[in-house]
């Protein structure tokens, strides 16, 4: 086994010189094969109130310069246990939601096809659903824990079926997803009605919202995510705006009363024991960010997900 290629050492090159990949990592087409890739969408065309996400990758590298090799919470240096690279931008239409679904989906399934698992930063969260696709085709039906203040699971907004709120209905319908392994966390705030929550247990879904979370802590949280999960094949999606707006202010469609960044973190250390086959971590808009507050948060779910990875693609080796 080859010896990963590393981030640049910030001890002799300073954080804010050089070209801001995630985490200061070396590009795909600097390293033979990729295990782990970070990868953008910036795509936003499928909001419903505030655009901007499409702005979301580059602000999380942007906010990566300060991420270090080693990750004491989960004992592992990700970018020495694993080839992780930063795999550049998928370039998709910004002016048709299907042509872009379509992008986003041929893309990822070239890089599953390689063996190469995937870290997506969005961009909307309509890309979830052509990233499930892919990985669908390689693993069968996919567990997926749903980090969100909202369902996603909506049927059309204007009539149209493909959205950032609607992409795991779509899911469902399509057999994607495994039906008895897969969780929203985080939700909470007003919905159109009672059916939104009729709808979501029909699919199969469990509710873990951000009430829960104060009430019973993370670990009983991720104790309960893990049982349920089991070893499945396994898809993390965070919508950033699972984290309260104080957490989060920098995204489309804020909700009060949400997770702290610590939260959301220690429940992902906790899922660290699944069979993690891809994330991604979406609705980050810069726009509305103060001090890089979200784009920093997001840069550490993006971390923690790769150090995830980064455990599996050892245990595997």
């Amino acid at each position: 086994m080859n010896t990963p290629i590393g981030p640049t050492d910030s001890s002799l090159v300073p954080r804010f010189a050089g070209p801001a990949t995630y985490a200061r990592l070396p590009r795909i087409d600097q390293v033979d094969k990729a295990d782990i890739a970070v990868v953008g969408v910036p795509f936003d065309t499928g909001v419903s109130y505030r655009p901007g996400a499409r702005f979301g990758p580059s602000a999380i590298r942007e906010a990566s310069r300060l991420l270090r090799p080693y990750h004491p919470g989960l004992d592992v240096s990700p970018f020495a246990s694993a080839q992780v690279v930063d795999g550049g931008d998928i370039a998709v239409n910004p002016f048709s939601i299907g042509d872009a679904v379509e992008t986003v989906d041929q893309a990822a399934s070239e890089f599953v096809r390689a063996g190469t698992k995937l870290v997506t930063l969005g961009g909307d969260h309509t890309i979830a659903l052509p990233l499930l696709r892919s990985l669908y085709r390689q693993h069968g039906p996919i567990a997926m824990v749903h980090f969100d203040a909202h369902l996603d699971t909506w049927d059309t907004y204007f009539g149209e079926p493909y959205t950032h709120g609607t992409p795991f209905r779509r899911a469902v319908e399509e057999g994607i997803l495994d039906t008895e392994a897969i969780a929203h966390v985080g939700t909470r705030g007003p919905l159109y009605g009672k059916r939104d929550l009729e709808d979501d247990r029909r699919f199969g879904f469990g509710i873990v919202t951000a009430a829960d979370v104060l009430r019973k802590g993370v670990d009983e949280i991720s104790d309960a995510l893990r049982q349920r999960v089991g070893r499945r094949p396994l898809y993390v999606s965070v919508d950033i705006d699972v984290l309260d707006p104080a957490h989060a202010p920098g995204t489309g469609t804020p909700e009060a009363g949400g997770l702290t960044s610590r939260e959301l973190l220690e429940i992902l250390r906790g899922l660290s024991t699944c069979n993690l086959v891809g994330a991604d971590v979406v609705e980050v808009a810069p726009a509305y960010d103060h001090a890089q507050i979200t784009a920093t948060a997001a840069s550490h779910v993006a971390y923690d997900l790769v150090s995830v990875l980064a455990l599996n693609h050892g245990l595997k080796d």
